[in-house]
């Protein structure tokens, strides 16, 4: 179970629309394939989605510190050295998605060479998630009408609302058209990407107190340490930590700086091992959590629903799991459906999945 080999392989396939946000917006996934061979002939997957607008990774230092740095520090180790391999990653300052990228990969390994799936070595609570399904920018009827088609095609009925624009009764709008249409047959939380003051956040908050929210999600920065304070003790609604959580220390800063009441796991940004931590570490806390999505490809989402499938709390609350959907194609063999809302955990040992070589081959960059 000795590892020889860590690759990243840059890839970009184009979205259907771009995703627009506070922090940003995407027209193309240009993500990273990594994977870490073994001497047994195994090969363990994961996707490392670049967010350079939230911690700063673009594509091409993802590959450069995985197969420059990574690479030669965990080549030689057993899979099951997963600590030693973290301890060691954790030398090099940030570089979340590669890090947890190689995580997952190695997780997926080890899977595949126990032939049992990642998602039972990790809790094996249930093989299933609800999908919530993120709606970014864009005038409310056409909101509306992208909620409904989610609804219509694939059943889901929990909906993350992007805001975080201003004025801000152009969000507050969209989240009150959406209410109206659908009623109490939807939830519905909303998520400023921190594009607000905190004196916005409330002000907006109470606009929409009536439309019976589940969460409010990084309405203003982390680094107002007094006004996100100051706006967390006056909402009645879960505040969810998303980007101001990269690490352990930093999920254990805001819940006790009372800056935050519930926590956003992405494996994107923490992978298997360190996402295990915040798990364990928010169910002490009685904290909320929800699984995040930081707009994955098929692969990252495989990832993100075998860990939110593997526990009670991740399973609880509808997990971010649809943003393939509005990718023009795809990496895997067999894609993942979702229907009546759910995504079930890809059967299979290690993560269940398959990379298609013929679409990798279509697909990366490294060879133009």
């Amino acid at each position: 179970m000795k590892i020889t080999a860590v690759e990243a392989i840059p890839f970009a396939i184009p979205y259907l629309k771009p995703l627009k946000f506070a922090s940003g917006e995407v027209h193309t996934a240009d993500h990273v394939l990594v994977r870490v061979h073994t001497d047994d002939g195994i090969v363990g997957v994961a996707e490392a989605p670049p967010r350079p607008f939230t911690y700063g990774e673009t594509q091409a230092s993802i590959v450069a510190v995985v197969e420059q740095i990574f690479a030669p520090q965990l080549v030689g180790l057993t899979l099951t050295e997963r600590e030693v391999a973290g301890g060691r990653m954790a030398r090099t300052v940030g570089n979340p998605a590669a890090k947890s990228a190689v995580d997952m990969a190695i997780w997926d390994a080890l899977g595949r060479t126990l032939e049992l799936p990642v998602t039972g070595l990790l809790g094996g609570y249930t093989d299933r998630m609800r999908v919530s399904h993120m709606l970014g920018f864009d005038q409310p009827a056409a909101m509306v009408a992208e909620a409904e088609k989610i609804r219509e095609l694939y059943g889901v009925s929990t909906f993350k609302v992007k805001v975080g624009r201003h004025p801000v009764t152009l969000d507050t709008a969209v989240v009150r058209a959406l209410r109206e249409h659908f009623g109490d047959a939807v939830e519905l939380y909303v998520d400023a990407n921190r594009g607000w003051t905190a004196s916005e956040s409330l002000r907006a908050m109470k606009d929409m107190a009536d439309l019976d929210l589940l969460f409010a999600e990084e309405l203003c920065p982390a680094d107002d340490v007094l006004g996100r304070r100051w706006l967390v003790e006056k909402l009645d609604v879960p505040f969810i930590a998303d980007e101001s959580v990269p690490t352990l220390a930093d999920v254990t800063r805001e819940v006790l700086g009372k800056s935050a009441t519930a926590i956003s796991i992405k494996t994107a940004r923490t992978g298997f091992t360190t996402s295990q931590r915040v798990h364990h570490l928010a169910e002490g806390l009685g904290l909320e959590v929800v699984m995040g999505n930081q707009i994955d490809g098929q692969i990252g989402t495989a990832c993100a629903v075998t860990f939110g499938a593997a526990y009670e709390s991740t399973s609880r609350r509808a997990g971010e799991l649809s943003n393939f959907l509005d990718m023009s194609d795809d990496l895997l063999t067999e894609p993942l459906r979702i229907r009546d809302g759910v995504l079930p955990v890809p059967p299979g040992v290690g993560l269940g999945i398959e990379v298609d070589p013929d679409k990798l081959d279509r697909y990366r960059t490294d060879r133009r």
